[in-house]
């Protein structure tokens, strides 16, 4: 019995999109067809222009084990995947709404690509298709999810120190070296005026919806952020096209822009927080009802998600790195904590008229992949608002003081919750729960194979 198409696969890109993009926008020689692996990596395959109705009539072959990718880019025969199974195809589509110029590559476009198995149903382990799935548990209830990201990122010299250590930028204003923020800082921002109006232009160009741009606490760093939207699928594609074009942009100005979770051990990390209301058949928000408080159904949102959080930190802190991002007193989550326009808690309900009331999820670090991301956010509210289930009284005073125990703050930890949740496996499918999970554990010992300095330092 052939499976139903998910809603990811329901908006392909037909020819005649193709063929009207081409009529509008002359000069095009190339078509990257993109796709994104489980590690948020952007990864595809470039085709001249004269191939590229092949790729919108018939679709692309790719092998399926492009998601069995380590963030090295190595695939280890992830569950018998790979060299076992002797590495078939799947076939790629364009996804419809997605084509646009390539900003930085002015003889390039570029289209969003999903893919299907050889059996012609969705390939269940693509991150998108991931994220669909879920989402369309809460379609199903007559519910549309509004999300929105926001990433953090430094700025960086693309040489290292002599100790192969990042530094900071040298500021064009002042000729120096950047050496500290201040946070919201417009001369910060002056800066570095000619790199945000680039990322600004290459954002419009592809139809990114990025809106303000703030300069955070660190030296070099900031944040941009997107504009919410009901299609969280298209939520999707703007986190994961944002990074990709404020890094193309900063190469462009002789700069790298680095989304690692913590760069700097004496600075603050890269999150990525996430904003998330919902709608039902009506347009109205359900996190709403007309008080100060919010409405029942948001606090049972919130005690899904924090239901969820341990379980789900594999995801939100995909490696060894992201986890020197949690500590006390950092303003980064710790435990399960909730409250009112409080930004030590893991699950923030900003200040703002009750029509707009949402939740900001604030644990994942800005090296994760958003689609991932968003579909284990939305699993938790789904299983918070079947279950009804209460968060516990909201926290006033600061919530990060105090780590909790049964947060798995280590790879290792993390991946083995996520493993074993019955959970993760009913919401995002026992086949992805396997696959993501034995990548990481074998992205670890890989990791564990290299002598480190602080090896050499300590024991030669």
């Amino acid at each position: 019995m052939s499976k139903k198409k998910s809603p990811a696969l329901t908006g392909r890109a037909p020819l005649a999109e193709w063929k009207a993009f081409c009529a509008a926008n002359p000069g095009i020689d190339y078509l990257n067809a993109v796709f994104t692996d489980q590690c948020g990596t952007v990864r595809g395959k470039r085709v001249p222009v004269s191939e590229a109705p092949k790729i919108f009539s018939n679709g692309l072959q790719l092998p399926m084990s492009v998601y069995f990718l380590d963030v090295t880019g190595v695939n280890e025969d992830i569950c018998g995947r790979g060299f076992s199974d002797g590495d078939p195809d799947g076939t790629a589509f364009p996804i419809a709404g997605s084509i646009a110029r390539v900003p930085w590559a002015e003889d390039q476009a570029q289209v969003l690509m999903t893919m299907d198995t050889p059996d012609g149903v969705p390939c269940d382990f693509e991150p998108r298709n991931v994220l669909a799935s879920v989402a369309e548990r809460l379609t199903k209830l007559g519910l549309t999810p509004v999300t929105a990201v926001e990433l953090e990122f430094y700025l960086l010299d693309p040489k290292a120190d002599a100790k192969g250590r990042p530094q900071p930028p040298i500021n064009p204003s002042s000729g120096e070296r950047e050496s500290s923020n201040q946070v919201y800082g417009l001369s910060e921002l002056d800066g570095f005026a000619d790199l945000l109006r680039d990322i600004g232009n290459f954002a419009e160009c592809l139809a990114v919806p990025a809106s303000a741009a703030v300069a955070e606490f660190a030296p070099g760093q900031y944040e941009v952020n997107l504009a919410h939207g009901p299609d969280v699928l298209r939520s999707g594609d703007h986190g994961i096209l944002l990074r990709y074009l404020i890094s193309a942009a900063a190469r462009q100005h002789g700069l790298r822009a680095s989304f690692m979770a913590k760069p700097f051990l004496n600075q603050t990390g890269n999150g990525c927080h996430i904003h998330l209301s919902m709608l039902d058949g009506d347009g109205n928000n359900i996190f709403d009802d007309g008080s100060e408080a919010g409405s029942d159904r948001m606090r049972h949102a919130i005690g899904g998600l924090q239901a969820m959080l341990p379980a789900s930190m594999a995801i939100l802190a995909p490696n060894i790195n992201a986890y020197r991002r949690f500590g006390p007193n950092l303003f980064v989550p710790v435990n399960d904590a909730w409250g009112y326009n409080n930004r030590s808690v893991a699950f923030r309900v900003p200040t703002g008229l009750p029509t707009a009331r949402r939740i900001e999820h604030r644990v994942a670090g800005a090296d994760i992949n958003p689609y991932l991301v968003l579909a284990v956010l939305l699993a938790g509210v789904h299983h918070g608002l079947e279950n009804k289930i209460e968060p516990g009284e909201p926290v006033s005073t600061n919530a990060c003081s105090v780590v909790d125990p049964n947060l798995p703050l280590t790879l290792l930890d993390a991946v083995e919750r996520f493993s074993k949740s019955d959970l993760m496996r009913t919401y995002l499918g026992s086949e992805f729960v396997d696959i993501y999970a034995e990548t990481k554990r074998l992205e670890y010992l890989r990791f564990q194979r290299a002598i480190s300095a602080r090896e050499y330092e300590w024991y030669l």
